[in-house]
């Protein structure tokens, strides 16, 4: 299994807008093959260290049967859709691509 931790940063006052496109995506998502899990979330103020606060962040989390399903839904045409919706809403992203130690 491959785990996925993308981190997107939206610009100001565009969070909204991006979760709601992102979300209408996820059900197209859900049907791939090998697609186990995909949410996005957004920070919850606690007051455990280290924990770093930021309102315009959204974090996916990904679980994919493999390598090979993540590098298919890349290039799904729903995925290059939403890449084109979204891309005015966008700052930068991070992704992490994880294995099980």
């Amino acid at each position: 299994m491959i785990n996925v931790i993308a981190s997107i940063h939206i610009k100001e006052a565009k969070l909204s807008e991006f979760i709601e496109i992102f979300k209408s995506n996820i059900p197209d998502v859900i049907k791939e093959k090998g697609c186990i899990e995909y949410v996005p979330t957004i920070d919850v103020p606690t007051e455990l260290p280290p924990q770093v606060l930021n309102s315009n962040v959204v974090t996916i989390i990904e679980k994919w049967g493999s390598l090979e399903d993540l590098t298919a839904h890349l290039s799904t045409p729903h995925m290059l859709e939403y890449r084109e919706k979204v891309m005015g809403l966008v700052e930068k992203i991070s992704v992490k691509v994880l294995k099980e130690a």
